[in-house]
């Protein structure tokens, strides 16, 4: 993936780099030091010796120089993953408690008459993450309101809502019906009846929905406008109360493409919990009960495969690479923030064991490998043979094995949903992964700076995007059929967008620590080159807002109609945005910072007090 790792100004002279091997941290560890991160980034430094083939057959003092990244210990040793205790919400009860409260809320959805409650029932079962219970009833209830739509269009509240909702839903809704409450200098009103409290609540859902855009929808552009700089001054204004400033503060850090569904669940039971009046109105403490109980159960389910998953990796042989970052936790918890429900431990297994995989060959492309081993990586890994190996250096082995025997390993897991090979597929996808690593390792090698559109081409690849998704997205409900497979798989226009993102918000994000290391290769540097005479600003700000037009021709090719199954385009969908949640205020891929640390505790550690 575009993995990318920060570089140490240090050489090492020694076949692996010292490090300290990993302990058994508890999850409040504070890290000193350089973090590495995985997924899209590239680590532009490289060797300074590249005519060592093969290390087992030269003497100490020909052993190249190497460049290593210097990153932290793995921060959640399987010691301590192992030693976590059974989980409070194990029990029988729960599932008895979690199924009458169920129950109770398919009786809501029969009792609510008016289109406008339902739209906001749907609404609190979505953010509160329990909405995988009631498929059948969202689905009734909103052709319900899409029948009565105009109805629903009473205030800017209720109208930003439900363009929302419906869009996400796949019906055809127009930004349109915005209009009436946009005035010409680009304001949205409210009613004046409102109180002040209220306002904000609109405005938060029309932020929301501003997200949702499509190329050429300009009303959204200035409702995400306007409704940013109002939010932000809500902010500081006084008599606000704090579980609605708290849900601001939450929308406004995270945005659409980086509050993923596990953590949006998980940030709003906190935020209702918060809101005593909210609890007792209605039927919503059942909701909120529900919630609770719900996710609980759950990351009791999560710590099971994240025990096995820690297993894996430690029995791998892989904490041995000890030059590469350790970040298999983190990926878990990625996975299981992307897609929680019971049946779909397979996606969540491969989904997070592909990134394992890809951050140990971006860290060994990107960091560590001389172009020569890398070049004899590289025929090995299209050879698809273990006997191919025996030309590597021992490092480069362990990870050959680890990948080779993974993707066959998740071949078989994804036959048994698709009911045919798809192996085929998958190496394809490596291949090229590793084609592309290796085009950006000979660059770095000679300081070559190629063009902004070379340098995107070739980064939409080496992020990883594909490969770290393939394979997890076969493993969910709905056989993909093969004239469809395209639509969703390389070449389509989904797939590209979704490498495009995170190529180009990675370059954006880990700008500033790559000059500070000297590296040469990125997108601002490329635009740079391209413009003489153009600034570090003019860069940013072209490649921010070519982000924005790809984020809305993401948003399209997601929504329409085309064939793929739900299921398996959504998760597609959101592992993009999954990377993207690591890169959301700066390279958290590089730096293991601490709202990182809190997502993981919050998600797969530590339960909600009922």
């Amino acid at each position: 993936m575009a993995l990318s790792s920060t570089i140490s100004s240090n050489f090492c002279l020694k076949s692996h780099p010292s490090q300290s091997k990993p302990q058994a941290h508890s999850h409040n560890v504070t890290v000193n030091g350089r973090a590495g991160l995985p997924l899209k980034r590239r680590t532009k430094v490289f060797m300074f010796n590249p005519l060592i083939v093969n290390q087992a057959h030269v003497t100490q003092t020909e052993l190249p120089q190497r460049r290593i990244g210097n990153h932290h210990p793995n921060l959640w040793g399987d010691d301590f993953i192992q030693s976590l205790p059974n989980h409070p919400y194990q029990g029988d009860q729960y599932a008895e408690r979690c199924g009458k409260l169920i129950s109770e809320v398919k009786d809501m959805f029969t009792a609510e008459k008016d289109v406008s409650q339902l739209l906001s029932l749907v609404d609190k079962i979505e953010r509160l993450g329990i909405d995988r219970h009631f498929q059948k009833e969202i689905k009734q209830a909103l052709d319900l309101v899409y029948s009565n739509w105009g109805e629903c269009q009473r205030d800017l509240n209720t109208t930003a809502l439900g363009f929302r909702i419906l869009r996400l839903h796949k019906y055809s809704v127009s930004p349109g019906v915005l209009g009436p409450f946009r005035t010409a200098s680009g304001q949205f009103l409210c009613s004046t009846a409102q109180s002040e409290e209220e306002k904000i609540k609109s405005v938060v859902n029309l932020y929301r929905a501003s997200y949702i855009a499509f190329p050429g929808e300009k009303i959204l552009d200035e409702a995400k406008q306007f409704s940013t700089t109002y939010l932000r001054e809500a902010l500081q204004k006084k008599g606000i109360n704090s579980y609605l400033l708290h849900e601001v503060s939450v929308n406004l850090k995270y945005e659409w493409y980086t509050l993923l569904p596990r953590l949006e669940a998980r940030k709003y039971i906190e935020i209702y919990g918060e809101n005593n009046a909210w609890a007792r109105v209605g039927d919503n403490e059942k909701l909120l009960s529900l919630a609770k109980i719900d996710f609980n159960m759950i990351q009791s389910l999560h710590q099971q495969e994240l025990k096995a998953f820690s297993r894996w990796w430690r029995e791998s042989g892989l904490p041995n690479v000890d030059f590469a970052r350790h970040r298999h936790v983190e990926y878990f918890f990625m996975a299981c923030a992307i897609c929680e429900d019971e049946k779909y431990s397979a996606f969540r297994s491969s989904l997070a064991k592909s990134c394992v995989l890809a951050t140990y060959l971006d860290d060994t492309y990107d960091t560590y490998g001389t172009v020569d081993e890398l070049e004899l990586l590289t025929q090995a890994i299209k050879k698809w043979d273990p006997a191919s190996i025996d030309q590597l250096p021992e490092y480069m082995k362990i990870i050959y094995m680890v990948l080779y025997d993974g993707i066959n390993e998740m071949d078989q897991e994804a036959q048994k949903f698709q009911g045919r090979e798809i192996l085929s597929h998958a190496k394809d996808a490596w291949e090229t992964y590793i084609d592309a690593m290796l085009q950006e390792a000979k660059w770095n090698a000679t300081k070559h700076i190629p063009t902004l559109a070379e340098h995107i081409e070739n980064g939409t690849i080496s992020s990883g995007k594909r490969p770290t998704t393939l394979q997890a997205i076969l493993t969910v409900d709905g056989i993909v059929p093969k004239d469809i497979f395209h639509k969703i798989d390389y070449p389509s226009r989904f797939d590209n967008l979704g490498g495009f993102s995170l190529r180009v918000r990675g370059d954006i994000k880990s700008f500033k620590g790559e000059v500070d290391r000297g590296e040469t290769n990125s997108s601002i540097v490329c635009y740079m080159k391209d413009n003489p005479g153009s600034t570090e600003e003019d860069a940013l700000n072209y490649l921010e807002n070519l982000l924005d037009e790809r984020h809305k021709e993401l948003n399209w090719e997601f929504l329409k109609n085309d064939g793929v199954p739900t299921c398996s385009k959504d998760c597609s969908y959101d592992v993009a945005r999954g990377y993207l949640h690591f890169y959301n205020e700066r390279d958290g891929f590089s730096f293991a910072f601490q709202d990182i640390r809190d997502h993981v505790n919050q998600i797969l550690i530590e339960p909600i007090s009922m």
